[in-house]
């Protein structure tokens, strides 16, 4: 019986290899002659094979659920992330496994040049292999917009905007971006090259190269000392060896850290931390050296260093020549490699230059630097704290018809609130907590102390709590930085003297037993929900409507008493209250034409396209201001 299977085993090779010829194929491959023996330098080709392969399945299984549509991409990858099973290691492991082929081409590359492997005759192979790094260089540049969040988006924005810098570059830009406008069909033609036209690509390409390495072989010799050996049994096992140990890296990497996913893009909220992945940052960085000469360092230097890269072989024909091209690629790896380390420690600035330089010639220099790196961090802070805040938004929701971005994050307070704070207001207002953590206002002007001039407002983190009503009321607190002390009203003359009322009547006048009262029936009026217990409090609460209008019914009207020509205090702190405040502090309700350089953000009723804000905005800003939706828990409470 096991004689007769044998024999059928043996008939269908032998009709297998009629019709294929396997036997040959396999016998060449297996069995090729490697001069000088098997090494583990010549691992490199066959781990970027593997590389790519890798990123063949694992992209064809993201695809089965990734939807590139401007409304839909970014939902699509969180559902891979974060509910597909073993979504995030399939989308990991696709991640990483693309920047390790970043690293095996630069290996690669140094390795064919080192070893002489460009030169005749195998020049046309050299050349497709810079072909193929090209190739999967926009690879990557491609497959970075495709999660459409906030750094992807914006990263490839700036990428696009470059295209535009040589001749004929605006036309090119229109035809990559899909038109004037970078959006939806800038994401659809990304994911066509990234997943169609540059693998086919790629496949062709990397077809010839293999061809055209089997023709000439490897370039190594012959000796006593290192016998040829056949590409089997050696040469493969450290092939495999090396390949299955990127990829159990790989997986290691990926459950350590998984692939990063922000918030939805927002074409109207520009992402202050918008990299490049680290494989072009020394790009980034040495625009930055460029400064306003951009054709310089995105056109010029690149392109003279990939034509230095094709003419390698020719060089390499003069006298010299290869020691030559051997140092100037040296020189091209450190200057790339200094560039990204300089970018990485820009960003990181604040923390490993905190101390303040004694040179006054470096102060300049250590306050620029230190102010762009904090903007880095707070920039990729505020996108963690979005990405978090949407995550609860969909497990409160789930993902609305419309995406993420419409349906979820442009209606919601929390994260267009401290948008719009942060865009509108933060030029005066600060909005911090006592630990300092928040949006910080305007900076000090040089020489303020000596000739105070009012340039900012009040902090307005915790606005109308009865801590905060509280801390206006303090002698101290009015004239403090949190409340008065960069208006017009917290400076003093040169007497020691206030000119506004209201400080003089705090610091004076006003008993301070009566403070919390007050504090608590003016906070009331606002109707916080961070304060329903308190306010259940209705004694303490109309024991302060009591001294309310003995103390300050002589400038300000509190509900029947008419005051004088201070803001209306009925209703304050609330939704409607600082609707109509923020919309125009200079109505008779409020200032009265007496408003200290706040502007009217939607004063024009009849024509509102000349305001500064619309209705939703306004809304979004005061529920981020007062705390009505910062806890998605508490609002399922109110709502049963």
């Amino acid at each position: 019986m096991n004689e007769r299977i044998k024999q059928l085993g043996a008939s269908l090779c032998d009709w297998f290899d009629d019709r294929t010829g396997y036997r040959d194929l396999t016998h060449e491959a297996l069995y090729e002659n490697i001069p000088g023996g098997s090494r583990w330098i010549y691992v490199t080709g066959s781990m970027l094979v593997f590389a790519f392969v890798t990123q063949a399945v694992t992209g064809i299984f993201l695809w089965m659920y990734y939807s590139p549509g401007s409304q839909n991409a970014w939902e699509s990858v969180y559902y891979i992330t974060n509910i597909v099973k073993g979504g995030w290691l399939l989308r990991g492991v696709h991640h990483y496994m693309a920047q390790m082929m970043i690293v095996l081409l630069l290996l690669h590359l140094m390795q064919v040049v080192l070893c002489k492997a460009y030169t005749a005759p195998r020049e046309i192979n050299y050349w497709l292999g810079i072909v193929l790094m090209k190739i999967v260089l926009a690879l990557g540049l491609t497959g970075y917009l495709l999660p459409w969040d906030q750094k992807g988006y914006w990263a490839t924005k700036v990428a696009t905007e470059l295209m535009s810098l040589p001749p004929g570059g605006e036309l090119i830009q229109k035809v990559v971006v899909g038109g004037s406008e970078y959006g939806h069909s800038t994401l659809t033609r990304f994911f066509a090259m990234h997943a169609g036209v540059l693998p086919a690509l790629l496949i062709a390409v990397l077809a010839l190269h293999v061809a055209m390495f089997r023709k000439h072989g490897i370039t190594a010799h012959s000796s006593e000392k290192r016998p040829d050996e056949a590409f089997w049994p050696m040469q493969v096992f450290k092939d495999s060896f090396a390949c299955f140990a990127m990829l159990a890296f790989v997986i290691v990497l990926t459950c350590y850290r998984a692939a990063e996913l922000g918030p939805p893009a927002e074409p109207t909220e520009s992402y202050g931390a918008a990299r490049p992945e680290w494989y072009f940052l020394f790009l980034f960085q040495l625009l930055k050296h460029c400064g306003t000469h951009e054709f310089v360092g995105a056109i010029v230097i690149p392109g003279a260093a990939m034509g230095f890269l094709f003419a390698l072989p020719l060089i390499a024909k003069v006298k010299y020549g290869h020691i030559v091209n051997c140092t100037v690629i040296l020189v091209l790896v450190i200057g790339a490699g200094y560039l990204t380390y300089e970018a990485i420690d820009h960003d990181n600035y604040a923390e490993r230059h905190s101390d303040k330089p004694t040179d006054p010639a470096a102060v300049d220099l250590w306050k620029e630097r230190t102010k762009a790196a904090n903007a880095f961090h707070e920039a990729q802070e505020t996108a963690l704290r979005e990405y978090e805040r949407t995550q609860e938004l969909i497990d409160f929701y789930g993902i609305p018809k419309e995406g993420a971005a419409v349906g979820l994050v442009r209606i919601d307070p929390e994260i267009q609130g401290r948008r719009l704070f942060k865009r509108k207001c933060a030029s005066c207002h600060s909005y911090l907590d006592k630990e300092g953590h928040g949006i910080a206002g305007p900076e000090l002007p040089e020489g303020w102390e000596s000739n105070k001039t009012a340039f900012g407002g009040p902090n307005l983190h915790g606005f109308a709590s009865r801590e905060w009503i509280e801390g206006l009321l303090s002698p101290a607190g009015i004239v403090s930085s949190d409340y008065f002390e960069f208006t017009a009203h917290g400076i003093p003359d040169a007497d020691g003297a206030y000119s506004s009322d209201m400080v003089t009547f705090v610091r004076d006048d006003l008993v301070k037993a009566d403070v919390p009262a007050i504090a608590a029936a003016l906070s009331a009026e606002a109707g916080l929900l961070s304060q329903r217990e308190q306010d259940k409090n209705t004694a303490l609460i109309e024991e302060g409507r009591a001294k309310i209008a003995d103390n300050c019914t002589d400038c300000h009207t509190f509900h029947e008493a008419e005051g004088g020509a201070a803001p209306d205090l009925t209703g304050y702190g609330s939704a409607a209250w600082l609707a109509a405040f923020i919309a125009n502090p200079d109505h008779d309700r409020f200032y009265m034409g007496n408003n200290d350089r706040m502007p009217a953000f939607a004063e024009d009723e009849a024509d509102p396209a000349k305001n500064l804000l619309t209705p939703h905005d306004i809304d979004m800003l005061v529920r981020w201001l007062r705390g009505d939706d910062a806890d998605l828990h508490l609002k399922l409470n109110t709502t049963k």
